[in-house]
C-alpha cells in the first residue's frame, strides 16, 4: 500500500511539472502582474493618486513586453519610483528574466543545471542547449557594454543643456529603452506626449537611438558570430539572412517612407533635405519594434500608415530584444513563394535547402499574427470611433511589440484595452512558445492518416 501511495504522489508531481516554454510564459505573466501592482500604488504616480489597476496593468504589460504603447505621457504620469519600476520591467522584458537569474548564478559561481540550461535555451530562442551558457554570458556582457556606451553618448549630449543629474537619468533610461526596443521615453518634462520629436533635428540623439535599436534587434546569436568569426563568408546561413534582411528593410524602408512622406507638411514636408533623410531613416528603424516617434504618427499619409504597418509586422530577429514576425521568418516565406512561383519543390538559399517544417512554421506564424491583427482591427473599428487603418496600425503595433500609435491608444474602450494587453503579451512571449507550451506540450504521434484528396487551388 505505501508503495502505491508513493507511486501516486510521484505521478501527481510528474503531471504538475511544467515545460520550459510554460515556465517562461507564466513567469512573464507573473512579472507583469507584479509590475501592475507596483504601478497601481499611489507612490508610483506623480500626482500621489493611484492610476487604477487596468491602466497600471496596461503599462506594466507594455513595458515588460517592450512594446511602448501608453495611455498617458510617461514622465507626466509616473514618479521617480514609477519610472524605476518601468525601467526594471523593460530590462527584464528585453533581455528575459532568465538573464537576470543567470547573472545571479554567475556571480555566485554556481553550476548551471540541465533544467536551467533548458530554460535559458527557450528564453533565448536557441534551437539547442549546446553552448547556451556561453551565449548567455555574451548576452549579459554585450548588453551591459552596449547600453553603457549608449547611455554615455546621450549623457554627454544632454549635459550642457540639462546638468549632470538630468543628463545621467535621460541617458540611462533612453539607452535601456532603445536597446530593449521598448520605445518608452521621459522627455515629457520638455515636450509631453511628443516622444523624441523634440530631437528630430539632432543627429547625435537620433543616430545613437537608431544604433541601439538595430543592435538590440539583430539577435544574440548574430552578435556572437559577428564578433568571433569576423567574416561574412564564415557566418551561418541564419546570420547572413539576418544581416541582409535587416539592411534591406532599413534602407529600403527609409526610401519608401521618404517618397511617401516627402511633401507631407505634417511629417517630413517642412524639414530641410538632410533632416528629411535622417527622419525617414529613423522612422524605418523605429518601426522595427522600437516605438520612438520623431513625428506624429497620426499625421502619416494613408500609404505611409499602410507601409509602416507592414514593417512593424516584420519586426526584428529571433533571439533578440525585438518582436514581430521576425526577419528570417518573412524571408523564408518570401523564398518559398518565389520557389513555388518558379515551379520548384525545394527552397534553397546560400547553397542550403530550407527544411519543409521550417516553411510550415513560418506560414503558421505569419497566418496567426496577421489574422489576429486584422480581427483585432475590425473589433476596434466596430466598437470605437476609429478608422480601420488606424485600428490596424494599433493592433499590428501591439502584436509586433512596436509601440507606435496613430493616437488612438487613450481613446480605446476598456474591452479593447484588455485586448491590446493580450496582444502585447502574445507578441512578446511568442506564438510558438504559447502554442507549443500550452497546446502541444505532450504532442502525441499521429497513429493514422487519411487518404489524400485533390483540390483546386488558385
Amino acid at each position: 500500500m505505501p508503495d502505491k501511495k508513493r507511486i501516486h504522489r510521484k505521478g501527481i508531481r510528474g503531471k504538475l511539472k511544467l515545460a520550459p516554454t510554460q515556465i517562461i510564459a507564466l513567469t512573464f505573466a507573473f512579472i507583469i502582474l507584479a509590475g501592475a501592482c507596483l504601478l497601481a500604488l499611489p507612490v508610483a504616480s506623480r500626482s500621489g493618486e493611484s492610476c487604477g489597476f487596468v491602466p497600471a496593468l496596461f503599462t506594466a504589460t507594455s513595458s515588460t513586453c517592450v512594446t511602448g504603447l501608453v495611455l498617458f505621457d510617461t514622465w507626466s504620469q509616473w514618479s521617480g519610483f514609477g519610472q524605476t519600476v518601468l525601467l526594471i520591467l523593460i530590462e527584464l522584458g528585453g533581455l528575459g528574466f532568465m538573464s537576470a537569474a543567470s547573472l545571479v548564478v554567475f556571480v555566485l559561481r554556481k553550476k548551471v543545471g540541465l533544467r536551467q540550461r533548458m530554460l535559458i535555451a527557450q528564453a533565448l530562442s536557441a534551437g539547442e542547449m549546446e553552448g547556451v551558457v556561453r551565449l548567455q554570458k555574451w548576452v549579459l556582457l554585450g548588453s551591459l557594454v552596449i547600453q553603457s556606451a549608449g547611455a554615455l553618448i546621450l549623457f554627454f549630449r544632454f549635459l550642457p543643456d540639462f546638468g549632470w543629474l538630468q543628463a545621467a537619468k535621460w541617458g540611462v533610461f533612453h539607452a535601456v529603452s532603445a536597446f530593449c526596443n521598448a520605445g518608452f521615453d521621459i522627455f515629457g518634462s520638455i515636450a509631453p506626449g511628443q516622444s523624441v520629436a523634440v530631437w528630430n533635428a539632432d543627429p547625435v540623439v537620433l543616430l545613437t537611438l537608431m544604433a541601439l535599436v538595430v543592435i538590440g534587434g539583430l539577435g544574440f546569436f548574430v552578435w556572437e558570430e559577428v564578433v568571433t568569426l569576423r567574416s561574412f563568408k564564415k557566418y551561418s546561413v541564419y546570420t547572413k539572412l539576418v544581416l541582409i534582411a535587416t539592411g534591406v528593410l532599413i534602407l529600403g524602408g527609409a526610401v519608401v517612407i521618404g517618397v511617401l512622406e516627402w511633401n507631407n507638411p505634417d511629417t517630413l514636408g517642412n524639414m530641410p533635405v538632410w533632416q528629411k533623410l535622417l527622419n525617414a531613416l529613423f522612422q524605418s528603424v523605429t518601426l522595427r519594434t522600437a516605438g520612438f516617434a520623431s513625428f506624429d504618427q497620426a499625421m502619416l499619409t494613408e500609404g505611409g500608415k499602410a507601409f509602416s504597418t507592414l514593417l512593424m509586422l516584420v519586426g526584428g530577429s529571433s533571439g533578440s530584444t525585438a518582436g514581430g514576425l521576425k526577419t528570417v521568418t518573412v524571408v523564408v516565406l518570401v523564398l518559398f513563394v518565389l520557389a513555388r512561383a518558379r515551379g520548384r519543390s525545394r527552397v534553397s538559399v546560400f547553397c542550403r535547402n530550407i527544411p519543409h517544417d521550417k516553411i510550415l512554421d513560418a506560414m503558421t506564424i505569419v497566418s496567426i499574427v496577421c489574422g489576429l491583427a486584422v480581427a483585432g482591427a475590425i473589433l476596434i473599428s466596430a466598437t470605437n470611433d476609429i478608422s480601420f487603418l488606424d485600428s490596424l496600425y494599433e493592433t499590428a503595433s501591439a502584436l509586433a511589440t512596436v509601440g507606435l500609435t496613430a493616437g488612438v491608444t487613450p481613446a480605446l474602450n476598456t474591452g479593447c484595452r484588455l485586448m491590446i494587453i493580450l496582444f502585447m503579451y502574445f507578441g512578446r512571449v511568442g506564438v510558438l512558445t504559447l502554442s507549443l507550451g500550452f497546446l502541444m506540450g505532450d504532442r502525441a504521434q499521429e497513429r493514422f492518416a487519411y487518404a489524400d484528396t485533390n483540390l483546386l487551388i488558385g
